[in-house]
């Protein structure tokens, strides 16, 4: 309580705040806002009838807009996927590499080729859905009031708008407010619907208690409380590489003088994009092939079949590709090598240069190779409940490592405003007093 006291006794950590909060209340809002010519209860039904699947895991990251046939049905989804693309592409394109190296200017027009691919992403997939949707109109249900050409126009443009209009929201909340602002758009979706699962939860304990009882239900929660506390340790788990700089002279002063510190490398380096890349890759044949009728896109959709040994195989292989994967660019060890040896700086007992790039890869090798399993485990743990006990409710999986390493990131954020001005953090006054020394 007293924490909270401290954040609300600093103007300006008290005004990002409540800047934050406001801009995320905009998002809920309108999550309400449907596009023209859906029966939104028709739509629920269908997205409640398959909240197992591809429709349930695209509702779940869109916060419930999904099911609301709402202006945010994309979400926020393309304009990530535009930013990872754009971090590949870097790789492949030696002009944006040479961008990227600019500094600021080359990441502002980094940004901004972002944008433009999240537009492109938003109008195929907003095509994508609205011709789905459209589908819909089958078996005595009516989803759509109004189907045709019209319907489909102002579906794209209402998808594209909702979408970019969440992308500015984010760059507002990151520029003025506190945290990551996508990273807080995710947040909030899925924190709000933690309530209305939790409430299923409860509902089918008290309509199946032969099955799904109150000891199963304690069962349940303590291993969603053991998984929180494991992702926890797993995220802020970090392998500390001591580094020591020599002296320096500059006149007749000498600076330096064989200090010593370290160079942190996390456990898990590539966050959660693994696994957002390895659902999207399986459920995309599912996806064009519920939309196009394409006759061996629908067997490979019956082969990766959600829970299925195939389905369950390929996602865990995935998940370790792209952890190792996009470590590998986020981290290169011969960038961090001849960096430490501009800075006089080098690792003790080993030579500068490639001897220092060899050991740095072989660390993070074996850190990634300990995060990628961490993360599939994370991230298949809920298939088994909801195969096994038909668990009505997302345990672990993507959405408890978004939800958790977003909290994380927020709280420090906050701590570190408060410590810098001398108020206790989350972490007490003895780890205060120690940042600041």
């Amino acid at each position: 309580m007293g924490i909270i006291i401290n954040i609300f006794k600093l103007p300006e950590l008290r005004r990002r705040v409540l800047f934050t909060v406001a801009m995320l209340a905009v998002y809920r809002f309108g999550i309400f806002v449907a596009i023209p010519g859906v029966d939104r209860a028709a739509m629920g039904k269908v997205v409640a009838g398959g909240a197992g699947g591809l429709l349930g895991y695209m509702n779940l990251f869109t916060g419930g807009a999904f099911a609301q046939a709402s202006v945010f049905a994309l979400g926020i989804m393309p304009y990530i996927s535009a930013s990872i693309i754009m971090q590949l592409m870097q790789v492949v394109i030696p002009r944006l590499e040479e961008l990227r190296k600019e500094g600021e200017s080359g990441t502002r027009k980094i940004n901004q080729y972002s944008r433009y691919l999240t537009v492109g992403l938003s109008v195929v997939q907003g095509y994508f859905i609205a011709n789905w949707v459209e589908g819909l109109n089958t078996a005595g249900q009516t989803v759509v009031l109004n189907p045709g050409l019209w319907f489909k126009v102002i579906a794209i443009l209402a998808f594209t708008a909702g979408t970019c209009f969440l992308m500015w929201l984010g760059e507002q909340i990151t520029e003025r407010g506190i945290g990551n602002g996508i990273s807080l758009i995710i947040f909030a979706g899925i924190v709000a619907e933690l309530i209305p699962a939790l409430f299923q939860l409860f509902q089918k304990s008290v309509d199946d208690p032969e099955n799904f009882g109150p000891m199963m239900l304690g069962i349940l929660l303590t291993v969603v409380l053991a998984v929180i506390a494991f992702v926890v340790i797993m995220e802020r788990g970090q392998r500390r590489i001591p580094v020591l700089y020599a002296k320096r002279v500059a006149g007749k002063q000498m600076f330096g003088g064989a200090q010593q510190n370290y160079l942190p490398l996390k456990i898990n380096s590539a966050g959660v994009i693994p696994p957002i890349f390895a659902s999207s890759l399986i459920m995309f044949p599912s996806q064009i092939a519920s939309m196009t009728g394409n006759v061996y896109l629908q067997r490979l959709s019956v082969a990766l079949q959600y829970g299925g040994w195939l389905y369950l195989s390929l996602y865990v292989v995935l998940v370790i590709f792209f952890c190792f994967f996009y470590t590998k660019l986020q981290y290169n060890p011969v960038d961090l090598a001849d960096n430490l040896k501009k800075q006089n700086a080098s690792i003790p007992g080993i030579r500068p240069g490639k001897r220092t790039a060899d050991y740095i890869e072989f660390i993070l090798n074996r850190l990634t190779f300990a995060g990628a399993w961490y993360i599939a485990a994370v991230c298949v743990l809920p298939t088994f409940l909801q195969i096994k006990y038909n668990v009505p409710f997302y345990y672990g999986g993507t959405s408890l490592l978004i939800v958790v390493g977003v909290a994380l990131d927020l709280a420090q954020q906050i701590e570190s405003h408060l410590v810098t001005r001398s108020y206790e953090g989350f972490a007490g006054p003895s780890q205060g007093r120690r940042r600041r020394s």
